[in-house]
């Protein structure tokens, strides 16, 4: 019998899952009212009465401690990765892009959201029925009833992802796509993350994308909240893994936006959309939308703080837009090669090596820009950079060494390249 504790009302309630009772202490809020009834009530059932026993506006202490299970507390960390792509001399890229997952819990203002999500896991033993209801308050005239409806159904898929594809099939995806597009933030907000959680699931995939959801996740981008905009990159990039909603999702107006967060956006922010980027710039078409935007500007200077793990995102997301004449031009005009050779110099061994591989492609086809990272002083500290790091990047360490050491009689096409 799994047992958790909820505190709510400066109370602990008693939820005993597999057999399946609430049985409230004698001195708890409307335990009288409760007990008088002799009889077990099945947690499914309390999803009834946790309005009262909850309310949506309520504020438990903050000082009392919650012992709960350490597998409740845990962010589901489903299979997922694009890193497959050779293009990095490192063995393991996937920890630059790992953490645009489910949702991230605290970030609603009901305080007392976490009570609920802990009577809403053990509730997910049966429930389909459960699911059925709450996607059809989804379409209730309440506003009220609708917020509610998006959370619980966003907690069902966060905590459960067998519920993903249980909650896709019981109609759940044109109502929640409807809430994105809604003129209330916080409802338009427990719209997207819904949707980012449904996302999770493959199976849901082409749904969510063939029932209309990318261009209302593209407008919370615009004028979401913080946690909305978040989400919605991060369910953007999960839909972008169906390699034809990639174009229809660069088609849809996301990369500006996407590349104004990388700006202007918080911390978080700014992880999720270099995490959107690197995926839908995978196509040729994204990779010079993302540069007409204005993107080399805050990826140089992202890679320029070192410190902070957004260098290596940033990097990434620079090595593969490189491989465009007109990402090239934009990386040295917005003074990449500058901050490229300081990565090899003092960076990480990690940010070393990728800098390598962007330099590599830089200066392949081009002799004025051979000379620009000759001259910034790149060669002393790739010839230091051999003395370490794997096979792999070694050998592209001397080939951009051989290439930099070549004679430079072609410097006179400087301009013919620069326009190239």
């Amino acid at each position: 019998m799994h047992v958790f504790f909820v505190l709510g009302l400066d109370r602990v309630l008693l939820c005993t899952c597999l057999a399946g009772p609430l049985f409230p202490p004698p001195d708890a809020p409307l335990a009288s009212s409760i007990l008088h009834h002799q009889s077990a009530y099945r947690v499914s059932f309390t999803l009834k009465i946790l309005p009262k026993l909850f309310p949506l506006n309520y504020t438990p202490n903050r000082n009392l401690p919650i012992p709960v299970s350490q597998t409740l507390m845990t962010e589901i960390q489903p299979n997922f990765s694009y890193m497959g792509r050779n293009f990095s001399t490192t063995d393991d890229n996937s920890t630059a892009f790992s953490d645009c997952n489910s949702d991230r819990s605290g970030e609603f203002s009901t305080t007392s959201s976490q009570s609920r999500r802990l009577l809403l896991s053990c509730a997910t033993e049966n429930s389909d029925e459960l699911i059925q209801q709450l996607v059809s308050a989804l379409e209730s005239s309440s506003i009220d009833d609708r917020k509610q409806a998006a959370m619980e159904i966003r907690l069902l898929a966060k905590n459960k992802p067998e519920n993903r594809l249980k909650i896709a099939r019981a109609g759940a995806v044109r109502p929640l796509i409807s809430l994105i597009s809604s003129s209330d933030l916080q409802l338009q907000e427990y719209g997207v993350t819904a949707i980012l959680n449904l996302s999770l699931c493959d199976e849901n995939k082409e749904q969510l994308a063939s029932s209309g959801a990318i261009r209302p996740l593209v407008k919370a981008l615009k004028v979401g909240t913080s946690t909305a905009k978040e989400n919605a990159a991060c369910a953007l990039l999960r839909l972008s893994q169906l390699d034809e909603n990639k174009s229809v999702i660069g088609r849809s107006g996301a990369i500006p936006l996407l590349v104004n967060l990388l700006e202007t956006g918080s911390i978080r922010c700014k992880k999720d959309a270099s995490t959107a980027l690197y995926s839908l710039c995978s196509v040729k078409e994204n990779k010079i939308r993302a540069v007409q935007a204005g993107i080399m500007k805050p990826l140089v200077e992202l890679m320029a703080d070192l410190v902070s793990n957004l260098a290596d995102k940033a990097a990434f997301v620079v090595s593969i837009l490189v491989s465009t004449v007109e990402a090239r031009a934009a990386l040295v005009e917005e003074g990449g090669i500058p901050v490229l050779v300081e990565i090899v110099e003092v960076g990480s061994q990690r940010q070393k090596e990728i800098a390598v591989v962007i330099l590599l492609q830089i200066c392949d086809e081009s002799v004025a820009y051979r000379t620009m990272v000759a001259r910034e002083g790149a060669i002393p500290p790739l010839v230091a950079l051999l003395q370490s790091g794997t096979n792999r990047a070694k050998q592209k360490t001397e080939t951009l060494i051989e290439l930099l050491r070549r004679p430079r009689s072609g410097e006179t096409a400087h301009s013919e390249d620069l326009s190239d």
